[in-house]
């Protein structure tokens, strides 16, 4: 019975070790007054985090990474004054056969 409760823990605190956050493709968006240095803080810590930048955008302020959900939280709190937007990226499908006339 020792052995069996011992497996247990050891198995509950190997869990915890090697424990891995959810990586996630998102787009992370900002309003164009919003100061560069937010923006390089953000792209900082998503690859600090170990994620990955993707892409940057020329055309609006932001830019697309995969990175972990917990980093994710530490990007939207700073970037609350600049009404920062994450939003998960996802594919977008046409349905129908277009519009009707």
């Amino acid at each position: 019975m020792r052995l069996f409760s011992f497996l247990i823990a050891s198995l509950t605190l190997l869990s915890g070790v090697i424990a891995v956050d959810i990586q996630k493709s998102v787009l992370i968006t900002y309003p164009p007054e919003t100061p560069d240095s937010i923006v390089d803080q953000a792209k900082k810590a998503v690859v600090d985090a170990g994620g990955i930048i993707t892409h940057e955008y020329t055309l609006i302020k932001g830019f697309a990474a995969k990175v972990g959900e917990k980093v994710l939280n530490s990007v939207s709190t700073w970037g609350k004054d600049y009404q920062v937007l994450v939003e998960e990226d996802q594919e977008v499908h046409q349905m129908g056969g277009g519009i009707g006339l």
